[in-house]
């Protein structure tokens, strides 16, 4: 039993990846062999790759992936810095809390699509609309994460420091900030994926250019494996930034740990 868990332990960091394999394996075999009704509308995984390859070297899956990136990372930014710059103020002080949690609970309900219409009559269709649609599902669950993370922060731990003598801001930077970032990235976290699927949907109603854009075009033409190719690149991405934001929190919460 002590052998079967060592060599368990020895193929764990790369046992993940054989469900994926297995996956693709019955997905290639279920479409080769008809044994999915409707073929057409269900395509092997080689010829989905085979037309990943296609469009990445003709530059059409490269130029609307970096649209939608940059627009993910300016929306993504500007939405989590306000969160947790306004989070802080509310988390601190509770004057604050007290004065803007009414109106924050009061916008937090209405999903960032439904903006859309409002959105499309304020800025028009252009690089701001999806942006504006990112920021705004970005900067409440910050915001909120933020908010929980200060006040989860034991208060003797602010009563010793103030003892000590050390000012509010002192407080605030070394003591309860180190404490709350673990729920301030679990907020960021939750934002990298959600980022992206907020603007694939922007861009299929509204923008021209985009992964989401590129998406409802090959709908229209009934090309499946193009939709396939799209899917797989949001995929891929939302795993990226949320690794991304793990691998930030490690580094930056390592020296508090």
């Amino acid at each position: 039993m002590k052998g079967v868990k060592i060599i368990l332990k020895k193929l764990n960091p790369g046992w993940g990846i054989v469900p994926i394999f297995i996956f693709l394996i019955i997905w290639e075999l279920a479409a080769r062999f008809n044994l999915v009704p409707g073929q057409f509308y269900f395509p092997p995984f080689s010829e989905v790759m085979a037309e990943f390859f296609n469009l990445a070297s003709t530059g059409v899956l490269g130029d609307n992936f970096l649209a939608s990136l940059w627009r993910v990372l300016a929306g993504l930014t500007a939405g989590s810095l306000a969160g947790v710059m306004l989070g802080v103020i509310m988390g601190w002080k509770e004057i604050a809390h007290k004065s803007l949690n009414p109106i924050v609970s009061l916008f937090l309900p209405i999903p960032p699509l439904g903006w859309l219409p409002l959105l499309l009559l304020w800025i028009g269709i252009n690089e701001w609309l999806p942006i504006t649609i990112i920021f705004i599902s970005s900067f409440f669950p910050v915001l909120y994460n933020t908010i929980a993370g200060i006040k989860s922060v034991d208060k003797d731990y602010v009563k010793v420091s103030r003892t000590l003598g050390a000012s509010d801001i002192k407080i605030l930077t070394t003591v309860v900030m180190p404490l709350a970032l673990p729920m301030i990235f679990t907020g960021l976290r939750l934002n990298a994926g959600h980022a992206w699927r907020v603007v694939i949907a922007a861009e299929m109603v509204a923008i021209p250019t985009g992964i989401g854009a590129l998406m409802l075009r090959a709908e229209s033409l009934i090309r499946i494996d193009i939709i396939i190719v799209c899917l797989i690149v949001l995929a891929v991405m939302t795993f990226i930034f949320d690794k991304l934001f793990g691998y930030m929190e490690n580094k930056v919460t390592a020296k508090w740990s």
